[in-house]
C-alpha cells in the first residue's frame, strides 16, 4: 500500500501539492505521465474517446518536440497537459538550478500551469519554487503499470482497491507501461463506471 496509495503522514511532507480532488465528491480523474508517443498515446485517445472521458497528460518535454502533433491530438480532443519535465529528470537528483532549468525548457512547448515531478520526487526547496508558477500534482492512486514484474491482472487490482472519490490515478502512455496499460485501463473505466464514479480533468 506504501507505494500504491501513500498515507498522511507522507502527503502532509509536501504542504500545497494536490494528491487528491474533493472527497465528497464522487469523481475520478485519470492521469498519464511520460508521453506522448506514436506507439502508445493514439490507442489511449482513442479508447478516451470511446468513453467519452477527458484525462490529463503529463508530458515530457522531448517528447512533445519530436511529436508535436501528438501534443496537439491530446490537446484538440479535449484533455489537459501538465508538465512533466524536459526529459524526465528527479528533482532529488539534480540541483536546483538545473531541475528548474529543466522544467522551464520543457514549459516553451507544454502550455500548463500543472506540474508532476518524476517518480514523485523533489525537494523541498524545489517544491516551494515550483509552487509559485505551477499546481504540483502528486496522486492518489498510482497503477504502477510500469512495473514489470506485475501481471496486468495485479495493475487493475491496484486501481479496484484503492480507488475512492476525488482520487487522482496514474497510468503512463509508456512503452515500458504498455501490456499493463492497455489491459488495465479499460477495465478499470469499466469497473469505476459501474461503481458510479464520473471522470474529469484537473
Amino acid at each position: 500500500m506504501f507505494i500504491e496509495q501513500l498515507p498522511k503522514v507522507v502527503r502532509c511532507i509536501y504542504k500545497g501539492v494536490l494528491w487528491r480532488k474533493d472527497p465528497l465528491e464522487k469523481k475520478i480523474y485519470l492521469t498519464f505521465d511520460d508521453g506522448p508517443i506514436p506507439e502508445v498515446t493514439p490507442w489511449v485517445l482513442d479508447v478516451l474517446d470511446t468513453y467519452g472521458i477527458k484525462a490529463t497528460f503529463f508530458c515530457v518535454g522531448e517528447n512533445v518536440v519530436r511529436y508535436p502533433e501528438l501534443y496537439r491530438a491530446i490537446v484538440e480532443r479535449g484533455h489537459r497537459t501538465g508538465n512533466h519535465t524536459y526529459n524526465h529528470v528527479r528533482g532529488l537528483l539534480r540541483n536546483t538550478k538545473a531541475y528548474l532549468a529543466n522544467i522551464e525548457l520543457a514549459r516553451k512547448y507544454i502550455d500548463s500551469d500543472l506540474f508532476r515531478p518524476p517518480h514523485g520526487d523533489m525537494k523541498w526547496i524545489q517544491l516551494r519554487k515550483l509552487r509559485k508558477q505551477y499546481q504540483v500534482v502528486q496522486w492518489d492512486v498510482i497503477s504502477r503499470d510500469y512495473n514489470p514484474e506485475l501481471k496486468p491482472e495485479e495493475v487493475l487490482e491496484i486501481v479496484k482497491r484503492y480507488a475512492r472519490n476525488g482520487s487522482i490515478i496514474v497510468f503512463h502512455d509508456s512503452i515500458k507501461a504498455e501490456r499493463n496499460m492497455k489491459y488495465a485501463m479499460p477495465k478499470a473505466i469499466d469497473f469505476l463506471k459501474a461503481q458510479g464514479f464520473a471522470f474529469d480533468t484537473l
